[in-house]
C-alpha cells in the first residue's frame, strides 16, 4: 500500500532512527549516494531495499529514480535526518485507506529541531512539504530545492514530521556550501545573471525577512544563527553564480 523512500549520503548516525520510524510502511527503499560510512549496513538491518546510485548534483533525478523502484500505490519521501512520529504514521494510514478518496497527494508540516531547540519561526517555522503522493500522479523537477508536482487534489496532515538538520555550525556551513554550488549552476543553466545587487542586497533582504518579518528573533540565539546562515547561503549562491560567468569569459578569451 505504501513505500517509503529515503535518500542517503554518509548519514548512518541519523539513519537508524529515521528507518525505525518507517517500519510500519509496506516497503522501505534507501537510495544511497556512494556512502563511505556504514549507512548501507544500517539500512540492511532495518530490512530496506537498497540501491546505490550517484546523485550527480541532481536531487529530483535521484528522487524520481526512487519513485521508479517503488512497488506500492502510495509513496512517502523522508530524509535521513527526519523522523515520522507515531501520530503522523497513524494519520497517514487512516487517510490512504479511505475508499475512493479523490486526494492524490498530501502536504506534511515539518518542525526543525536545532541544537536541542524546536524552531517555531524564521525560515523553518511553518514549513509544509509535499511528501506523500500516489506513485503515478506525481513527478519531480529541479536540481536542488526540488519540487514534487502532483496532478489532482491535495490535502494537508495535522501531525508533523520532525527534522534534525545540521546539528553543528560546521555541518550547517558544509551543507550550504554544497547546496549553493548546485543552485548556482542550476540558475546559470537558466541564464539567470548575478550582479552587485544580487550579491549584496539579496542576502541582506533575506536576513531581514527571516529575522524580523518571519519573527526569527523569537527563537533566541538559534533564530539569529539560522537567519545569518540562510542569508549567507543566499550570498554564496549569488557569488558563485557571478563567478561561473567570469569563468566563461576567461574561457572565451582563451586565458
Amino acid at each position: 500500500m505504501i513505500s517509503a523512500i529515503v535518500l542517503v549520503k554518509n548519514q548512518s548516525h541519523q539513519l537508524e532512527k529515521c528507518l525505525n520510524s518507517l517500519l510500519w510502511c509496506d516497503e522501505i527503499i534507501v537510495i544511497d549516494d556512494n556512502s563511505v560510512d556504514d549507512s548501507i549496513e544500517v539500512a540492511k538491518v532495518q530490512g530496506a531495499r537498497i540501491f546505490t546510485r550517484s546523485l550527480n548534483n541532481n536531487f529530483s533525478s535521484q528522487r524520481q529514480f526512487g519513485l521508479s523502484k517503488a512497488k506500492n500505490e502510495w509513496v512517502l519521501y523522508v530524509d535521513a535526518d527526519e523522523i515520522v512520529t507515531p501520530e503522523l504514521a497513524n494519520e497517514i494510514y487512516q487517510q490512504i485507506t479511505q475508499f475512493l478518496s479523490p486526494v492524490n497527494g498530501y502536504f506534511i508540516k515539518r518542525k526543525d529541531v536545532l541544537w536541542g531547540k524546536t524552531i517555531k519561526f524564521g525560515d523553518a517555522g511553518r514549513t509544509k512539504l509535499l511528501r506523500l503522493a500516489r506513485k503515478n500522479k506525481a513527478t519531480w523537477s529541479g536540481d536542488v530545492h526540488e519540487k514534487w508536482t502532483v496532478l489532482g487534489e491535495t490535502g494537508t496532515f495535522k501531525s508533523t514530521l520532525i527534522h534534525y538538520p545540521h546539528q553543528s555550525v560546521r555541518e550547517f556551513l558544509s551543507e550550504i556550501d554544497y547546496y549553493s554550488t548546485i543552485r548556482a549552476k542550476e540558475l546559470k543553466n537558466k541564464n539567470v545573471k548575478s550582479d552587485i545587487i544580487r550579491c549584496l542586497f539579496y542576502p541582506l533582504g533575506k536576513f531581514l525577512y527571516l529575522y524580523f518579518y518571519k519573527l526569527g528573533f523569537l527563537d533566541g540565539v538559534a533564530g539569529i544563527i539560522s537567519a545569518i546562515m540562510m542569508s549567507f547561503y543566499t550570498f554564496l549562491v549569488a557569488g558563485k553564480l557571478w563567478m561561473l560567468y567570469q569563468e566563461k569569459k576567461t574561457y572565451d578569451f582563451g586565458y
